[in-house]
């Protein structure tokens, strides 16, 4: 695919305004396709609800919680809290992406939209998790308080096409956390729950992913930088969570989700479903920012390559501790 840049299609021709409005007929296109192939699912219906008992409080015969009450993995139990934590914060995402993109039009029924599907993901794991009494629910509520009181403040609030690229990569990031945590989590009732949320999540990867695509045919010099500048930059939303930094590292080495993940599942799809790195006829800044986004890709697989040298290593250790 060659896309050789309009006449608007410089630095200076386009505010977020204009591409808000440029890309509206868009915007109506990719929600009328997502509303035709997306299913509506009860979260009820994913949950085990005859697995579960009182807790102590108002109820007499309430039964405290215990690690081992529970068939999840360890690293299952760790990545469930992550993905709660970060759906807990749908109030925030939604008004960052209402301010950015308005909640008239077709861009406001697609925020409407968006934000009551992801609800039912907030809805579907915290009742998986009391029910199958996965996690310590006292301190389950205690990181969600300090996580939402922290509040929410996008890295790319300050345009509208930074915004766009990130959910076309976050959406993705998500999905695949999700599924790797549904086959990780050693409950199968768990993996099918997750498996219905990554769907959710792939669905607005595309509707995104498509909304980008058209970004680079108005403005592509502007869309490339904010591509360069979304990857370069990328943090998972709920990077301020309490222990994130500790969960992060137990998931990466968990392989739920880490730098070989990131790279070969997360960024690489979107770049070459948009072939990215082949578009043509870019200025000075753009083509500076697509020479920029290459080189950080193959700094990326360098890195991701060494990440998977360390964790070979680190599971031939413990292969031969367990034999000796």
């Amino acid at each position: 695919m060659t896309i050789t840049s309009p006449h608007l299609g410089s630095s200076k021709a386009w505010t977020d305004a204009q591409l808000l409005y440029a890309l509206e007929e868009v915007v109506e296109k990719e929600l009328n396709r997502h509303l035709k192939v997306a299913k509506d699912w009860m979260p009820h219906e994913y949950v085990p609800f005859s697995d579960g008992r009182n807790f102590p409080g108002v109820f007499e015969d309430g039964e405290a919680w215990a690690a081992d009450q529970s068939k999840v993995t360890d690293i299952g139990k760790i990545a469930l809290v992550v993905n709660l934590l970060t759906e807990d914060n749908l109030p925030s995402y939604h008004h960052e992406i209402a301010s950015l993109f308005g909640r008239d039009g077709a861009w406001g029924t697609w925020v409407h939209r968006w934000t009551a599907e992801e609800g039912r993901h907030g809805i579907v794991m915290r009742d998986y998790l009391l029910t199958s009494r996965a996690v310590d629910p006292d301190k389950l509520e205690q990181f969600r308080m300090a996580h939402m009181a922290e509040g929410f403040e996008s890295d790319n609030r300050h345009s509208m096409l930074h915004s766009v690229a990130y959910v076309a990569f976050q959406e993705l990031a998500t999905r695949v956390s999700h599924r790797n945590t549904g086959h990780q989590s050693g409950d199968p009732v768990c993996d099918r729950m997750l498996a219905r949320i990554a769907t959710d999540e792939n669905l607005h990867m595309v509707f995104y992913r498509n909304l980008l695509g058209a970004a680079f045919e108005l403005a592509p010099d502007l869309t490339m930088q904010a591509v360069r500048d979304v990857v370069v930059n990328f943090r998972m939303p709920g990077h301020g969570m309490p222990g994130f930094e500790r969960a992060a590292a137990q998931m990466a080495i968990g392989e739920i989700y880490n730098m070989r993940i990131h790279h070969d599942d997360v960024i690489q799809p979107v770049l070459r479903f948009l072939k990215v790195m082949s578009i043509d006829g870019l200025g000075p800044e753009g083509a500076k920012a697509q020479e920029e986004l290459g080189l950080y890709m193959g700094g990326l697989d360098s890195e991701a390559s060494k990440f998977d040298e360390k964790l070979a290593a680190r599971k031939a250790r413990m292969v031969a501790r367990g034999r000796s």
